[in-house]
């Protein structure tokens, strides 16, 4: 590869977010322009190398979330949080629809001051138009390491659309994002 075409490569950034079940929210952020790749997994827990039975008795601390790669010239950080906002509910403590625990809180996991103020600036103003009915109670919590889900838990909603729990769970939010989201998804 020359430098020509190392010029023109986009630069990509990464940022790890959670808002309840995986398979839910990684099928949004999939159809979002400007992302590159959506990788399941879990982050902000104690254990070392923790799988999804583990996760899911909540007592390992980790939260079921993404690794949201992305170009910033073509989709903002901001942006990135307002689908993330407006796709799950962030006024519910540990929990999205009937999952429950801190395994599926809403957290926005910062690698930066730069991405931690941002995200606390866009919180506030959320907060303050009364787009929500109740305060949003997402945590803003330091990035500290990502493990990767189980091969089965990638592209849940592509592969596995027809199951009942993506009929009724997935599907909703996946059609509600296209709704609200219209202009800013993929060709």
């Amino acid at each position: 590869m020359d430098m020509n075409e190392r010029m023109k490569e986009p630069v990509l950034e990464t940022v790890y977010v959670g808002n309840g079940c995986f398979w839910c929210t990684e099928a949004v952020f999939q159809q979002l322009k400007g992302v590159h790749s959506v990788t399941s997994g879990y982050s902000g827990g104690k254990t070392e190398n923790p799988d999804y039975a583990s996760v899911c008795t909540g007592f390992t601390g980790h939260a079921e979330c993404l690794e949201i790669t992305y170009n910033p010239a073509e989709l903002s950080f901001e942006e990135l949080l307002e689908v993330f906002w407006k796709t799950h509910d962030p006024t519910t403590l540990n929990r999205q629809g009937n999952d429950i625990g801190t395994q599926y809180r809403s957290v926005i996991f910062y690698r930066n001051e730069t991405e931690k103020a941002i995200s606390e600036q866009y919180m506030d103003q959320l907060n303050q138009s009364g787009y929500f009915h109740k305060p949003i109670v997402t945590t803003l919590e330091p990035f500290t390491k990502f493990y990767p889900a189980e091969h089965y838990h990638q592209n849940y909603f592509q592969l596995n659309g027809h199951a009942p729990y993506c009929q009724f769970v997935v599907r909703p939010k996946v059609e509600k994002f296209n709704k609200e989201f219209a202009g800013k998804i993929k060709k």
